[in-house]
């Protein structure tokens, strides 16, 4: 090795952040391995690089005794003295054995060292960078597909998206643009592995996030999501301040906010709910777009029982009860639906009466109502 050696090292230094003494300190650790393999040495020995011409030297290291069993690790007292008067017994004696050959190999395991060193250290920024995004929407391409994954360019690294994370109505193709939702980024021996989705609940919240400005900010915030990807999605979103409309703020004008959503969902149908502390109201709420007459909440089991119109009975419950399960994810509580005949029949609910928990629907909820009854 040589002074454009190190200058070589200098310049990786600066570019991949990779401290040079790191890796002459591996070269050094990496050329003992050498000698002892290419020249059959058992001996105790160090490897020295000058750090301003990048000269090599080898030394064997002994230590001094009194009486000497191992030739290759100890030298006698007297021997020590020769070399230099102030040797003692216990110290240690270095001695130059650097071969005649040895610049090939050093040449060869420092290439092999530095390459090693810095795909390390690539993957460790790649890994640092990607950490820190999980669980974080990114823009990727498709580049190819197998039985078990499909895999996505995102720059400086391909994620694998499993099968079981891929949206039902959905085709990819090579070179599609698409967005996905970071799951888990670990570490392997190839380097970082990135798992990515497009039916984790995560990416809605996060397309609200970038569609609607008073989520970014903070000033609408989203307390729920439920979804069945490539069908249907619930919402339930709040505001602090009572001036604020945070079911219109997600919606948008004409609808053109939560458009964009649906459109990057392929048509996946979203209802966005108004959050309420109260079970009674949000529950009411979470069952949109069906109208509700009563909530009857049992705080013990955590269950509620909702009475609706029976022209409103399927609705409530959904296609294949769809509705009512997502509802049931968004607010947390298990939901009892029963038609007003049956609730009438059963005693358990009597329209002469009012209830507190009856809902007007604002003009954004109705239009998402229309739009999700198409």
């Amino acid at each position: 090795m040589n002074s454009e050696f190190m200058d070589a090292l200098t310049s990786i230094e600066k570019e991949k952040g990779i401290d040079k003494e790191i890796i002459l300190e591996a070269i050094e650790q990496a050329l003992i391995t050498g000698y002892k393999r290419n020249f059959n040495s058992a001996q105790n020995v160090r490897v020295d690089i000058n750090r301003d011409n990048g000269s090599i030297r080898v030394f064997a290291r002994k230590e001094v005794v009194e009486e000497v069993f191992d030739s290759r690790l100890e030298i006698s007292l007297e021997a020590a003295k020769n070399i230099n008067p102030q040797y003692d017994v216990d110290d240690v004696v270095e001695i130059e054995v650097t071969p005649r050959d040895f610049g090939r190999i050093a040449a060869q395991t420092a290439k092999q060292v530095v390459t090693q060193r810095v795909r390390e250290a690539e993957r460790g920024i790649i890994y640092s960078d990607f950490i820190d995004r999980e669980e974080d929407i990114m823009t990727g391409i498709v580049q190819r597909q197998d039985h078990r994954f499909i895999y996505v360019d995102l720059g400086r690294v391909e994620a694998l998206m499993p099968l079981s994370e891929q949206m039902p109505n959905e085709t990819y193709r090579h070179n599609d643009r698409i967005k996905a939702f970071i799951t888990k980024v670990e570490k392997t021996t190839k380097g970082p592995q990135i798992m990515i989705s497009r039916t984790h609940p995560g990416l809605l919240k996060r397309l609200f996030e970038l569609e609607v400005p008073e989520i970014f900010d903070g000033t609408v915030e989203i307390k729920s999501v439920s979804r069945e990807a490539g069908d249907r999605s619930k919402i339930a979103v709040h505001a602090e301040d009572s001036e604020v409309d945070p079911v219109g703020s997600c919606v948008g004008p004409k609808g053109q906010r939560v458009q964009t959503i649906v459109n990057e969902l392929k048509g996946e149908k979203i209802d966005i709910v108004r959050w309420s502390e109260d079970p009674k109201v949000y529950v009411a709420n979470a069952l949109s777009p069906s109208k509700v007459l009563k909530v009857t909440v049992n705080e013990e089991e955590k269950m509620t029982q909702v009475v609706v119109p029976d022209y409103q009975l399927s609705l409530a419950i959904g296609k294949r009860g769809q509705n009512a399960r997502l509802a049931a994810k968004l607010t947390g509580w298990k939901i009892d639906i029963k038609s007003q005949t049956d609730a009438e029949e059963l005693g358990l609910y009597n329209p002469n009466e009012e209830y507190d928990n009856e809902i007007e629907m604002d003009s954004e909820k109705e239009f998402l109502e229309t739009e999700n009854q198409d």
